[in-house]
């Protein structure tokens, strides 16, 4: 028997699902067929699943190697406990608590069960909530990434973090801070600005949409947590050999050479020893994860009309499924 109670026999559940390519009006609540685990994944019953909302523009998500993969459920940041676990996995029994980052061109948790490669996840101390575990996945996998595996940043070095208050932002901000940069954060109110300085920020622009600020220049590294067109003055802003990291869309090649720095574009993949150590931090309680919203399952497509709505709190919106 599985851990919400029903037995082998059950085939299907409840999912978020889309069978044409498109944005959230494409979305239906509807029954789907239940995975199984195969060789090395695990069955996690959901309990939360984050939203990212760029993900249904993204080829991955409606296709895998040029086949269309339709219908797709959407939403790959979770937190749940082991409903089944496949051949060959070790480490993990039925009931565990875990959470992870189901890759991008698979089926995502916007559902009461999804299947994940063992190297996907990581256990979940039981002090933190799946809501908080999932809206941090992504975000702080990303963060992390960004700043210390792609750019190396160090003691004393000065970060630029345009929007640094968002879901992927306030990670970008906590972590720059943690590793003793200087950081300046630009946000676009006071109030963002507040939350700035609390999560870490040395230095606040209020920077109003559609404005460019005057003095931001000499920076190590800048990162874009907006996910917008890139505006010149960012790529103005770092020192000539200093780099550029943009998270949504590529840089633009012409600025990058113009300004002479280095840029990075990529796209996060779960890494299970990140996903341990996020654990460990979140379970000290010492990162604030902001959730805008949550929503039940049920409101597939109002989920993610909301997370896309303007003037929404700051941080990720979050199916609770279970």
């Amino acid at each position: 028997m599985d851990t919400d109670g029903r037995t082998d026999a059950a085939t299907t559940m409840t999912a978020v699902r889309a069978h044409t390519r498109g944005g959230p009006e494409q979305l239906v609540v509807e029954e789907a067929p239940r995975p199984a685990a195969a060789d090395g994944e695990l069955l996690v019953a959901v309990e939360a699943a984050a939203i990212t909302l760029p993900e249904l523009t993204w080829p991955e998500t409606w296709e895998v190697g040029g086949v269309d993969r339709t219908p797709i459920i959407p939403s790959h940041e979770f937190a749940g406990v082991v409903s089944a676990v496949g051949p060959g996995v070790e480490g993990y029994a039925v009931g565990d608590p875990v959470f992870g980052l189901v890759p991008f061109d698979r089926d995502g948790a916007a559902a009461e069960f999804v299947a994940v490669p063992v190297g996907s996840l990581a256990h979940r101390s039981p002090t933190v909530s799946s809501t908080v575990a999932a809206a941090a996945v992504l975000p702080a996998l990303t963060a992390w990434e960004a700043l210390v595996d792609r750019a190396q940043l160090g003691p004393g070095h000065r970060l630029l973090v345009r929007g640094g208050t968002g879901a992927v932002g306030s990670f970008l901000t906590r972590f720059g801070h943690e590793l003793r940069a200087e950081v300046t954060v630009t946000v676009s109110s006071e109030d963002a600005g507040r939350r700035a300085v609390q999560l870490g920020a040395d230095h606040v622009v209020v920077v109003p949409r559609g404005s460019a600020p005057a003095g931001l220049d000499g920076f190590d590294l800048a990162v874009d947590a907006v996910g917008d067109e890139l505006p010149e003055w960012v790529y103005a802003a770092v020192r000539p050999a200093g780099g550029l990291v943009v998270l949504q869309v590529p840089p633009d090649a012409e600025l990058v050479e113009r300004y002479g720095i280095r840029s990075t574009f990529f796209v996060v993949e779960a890494n299970q020893e990140r996903l341990q150590e996020l654990d460990a931090l979140l379970a000290t309680g010492r990162v604030d994860v902001p959730v805008s919203a949550t929503f039940p399952l049920t409101a597939g497509r109002e989920a993610f009309e909301a997370a896309a709505a303007p003037g929404r709190a700051p941080g990720k919106t979050v199916y609770v499924v279970r």
